[in-house]
């Protein structure tokens, strides 16, 4: 580790029941990078940099290279979030509050939000592991910052890795397609990728300095988040900015691999301008309409298109999200389109779900009754004729099949399986190893928290405190005991050890092995565990 000379200022912070050193003043924690020197801070030994610029962006064009600074940059606060709508939120996703462990941080919004966050245990040449972490909220919401269980301290103690999130532009400011206006604004659409390939670029070229290895790079990333990466592996510019990826409850043909059409985007464009009066010939006054205003006007032409060219959203309702385009020159292909894209044939691949995801969400939206009226506390009838309510004439053989596949579970819970993210992601481990390319690796988390009388199962984001080993950053998600503590040490330590070998600790998935890890109080390596299951509760589904 560097050795600092420097008059340190010592502050103690409170952290959860912990009192953490940190070290900020000058001459710590300075590092440089092609832009300039960034000065950030140490907290418990582990180097922490907040709201670094990777680029910056007008709005609606490509991200250019930051300019050279004078002097030091402090790197001591978080930096801006897109802006996003939350008008429509409930269409997509549901409110934060249905989250148990969700407090949201909502920062200063802008279109120039390009910037992104480093933990690093030494600034030295020791090239270690770089783990990205793209956020979820679809293409539309969320940021880098926006929970405190994606804070990547621990991570990178625990793994000796360098951590990295990412904000980047979300919504119309990331995917207005404007190409059909000419000139300047021919590459207007796709600036939220755009802007996250300029954070790889960024990366690439500035890691080494932080302790990283630019040559080991893994990009994670959790609903939302994993969409953005198997769109990425359909990039060719992105192409060997990363060597490794994790999807995490997002692998699905219905978003990341099946992308928006340029004749749709142009006409969600072209009614937006419209609702705003503004004709073609003053396209340049959409750069000066308010963020508020632009937004309401796009969410009626998103909706007038989606009835119009009658357009299902990936939760299944008439609805149209904004999301990237095919072009076929930044995005050349749509990876459902082509199987699974050979521009990430060589890519190493891990890909799970949760096992309750989105199933259990109504449970979530009434807390307050379901938290003694649960599965949890009802009688063998009471399940019985919820079994047959839900299933009809198949519900015997669904409760068998489940019952097979998770034998450690109970007969209640076959009333929560999730199908649709655990059905795509299978799809999209059996592409990857068609491929006959890098590994794939498969996963379900079937973890339930114990808060609130078990209501909320293993819903949808409920693996995140485990993954980043921030049990202690989310007690009211997973209770904070010994139980979740341990299976944050293991499933962390799996996603380390896959970043650092490409092999989380299991055995790789084929079609003729069907290995899945199953995470839960224990590990347990399975082998075609939920195929017959799948297969009675979706039987159309084919891949």
């Amino acid at each position: 580790m560097r050795k600092i000379f420097a008059v340190t200022l010592v502050v103690l912070a409170l952290t959860g029941s912990a009192f953490a050193e940190i070290l900020a003043g000058p001459g710590i924690a300075v590092v440089d990078t092609e832009a300039g020197k960034l000065q950030g801070y140490v907290r418990d030994g582990i180097f922490t940099y907040h709201g670094v610029p990777y680029a910056q962006a007008e709005r609606f064009m490509p991200p250019a290279k930051v300019p050279a600074w004078e002097g030091i940059r402090l790197a001591l606060t978080y930096g801006t979030m897109s802006p996003q709508d939350t008008s429509r939120e409930g269409d997509i996703f549901p409110p934060h509050y249905f989250w148990p462990h969700w407090e949201p941080r909502i920062l200063a919004q802008s279109y120039n939000c390009q910037n992104l966050n480093i933990w690093t245990p030494a600034l030295d040449d020791a090239k270690r592991p770089v783990m990205v972490w793209l956020h979820g909220g679809g293409h539309m919401m969320g940021s880098a910052t926006v929970e405190d269980v994606y804070d990547g301290e621990n991570l990178s103690r625990k793994g000796n890795v360098v951590v990295v999130s990412v904000n980047h532009r979300l919504n119309l400011e990331g995917f207005l397609d404007l190409s059909a206006y000419g000139g300047k604004y021919k590459d207007s659409f796709n600036q939220s990728t755009r802007d996250i390939v300029a954070a790889l670029e960024w990366i690439h070229s500035n890691i080494a300095n932080f302790g990283g290895d630019p040559n080991n790079v893994t990009i994670f990333g959790q609903s939302g988040g994993a969409a953005k990466i198997i769109t990425l592996m359909a990039v060719p510019s992105a192409k060997g900015l990363f060597h490794k990826a994790i999807l995490q409850s997002g692998a699905t043909e219905d978003s990341g691999m099946t992308l928006t059409p340029q004749d749709t985007s142009r006409y969600v464009t072209e009614l937006t301008l419209k609702n705003l009066g503004i004709s073609p010939e003053e396209v340049d006054k959409i750069r000066d309409v308010p963020y508020a205003e632009f937004a309401a006007a796009s969410n009626k032409a998103l909706t007038q298109v989606a009835e119009e060219r009658n357009i299902i959203n990936a939760l299944g309702a008439r609805s149209l999200m904004w999301c990237p385009v095919v072009d076929g020159s930044f995005i050349t292909e749509n990876p459902a389109e082509t199987k699974f894209t050979d521009t990430g044939k060589d890519v190493t691949v891990m890909v799970g779900s949760v096992l309750n995801e989105w199933v259990s969400m109504p449970l979530l939206a009434n807390m307050a009754v379901t938290q003694s009226d649960n599965k949890n506390v009802w009688d063998d009838a009471k399940v019985d004729a919820m079994l047959r309510e839900k299933y009809g004439d198949k519900s015997e053989a669904v409760v068998s099949a489940f019952l097979k596949a998770y034998p450690y579970k109970k007969k209640a819970d076959a009333l929560y399986v999730d199908t649709w993210l655990r059905s795509r992601a299978k799809k999209v481990a059996a592409l990857k190893a068609d491929q006959k390319g890098a590994p794939v690796f498969t996963y379900v988390f079937t973890w339930e928290t114990p808060i609130m009388g078990g209501y909320a199962l293993a819903y949808h984001c409920s693996e995140l405190p485990f993954v980043f080993n921030n049990i202690a950053l989310s007690e009211m998600a997973t209770g904070g005991g010994e139980k979740a503590k341990a299976l944050a040490d293991k499933m962390s330590q799996a996603w380390i050890d896959f970043a650092r070998t490409g092999n989380p600790g299991w055995e790789a998935y084929t079609r003729e092995n069907g290995a899945t890890m199953l995470f839960d109080d224990e590990l347990v390596l399975t082998h075609h565990h939920d195929d017959e299951l799948i297969g009675i509760l979706v039987p159309d589904y084919v891949y």
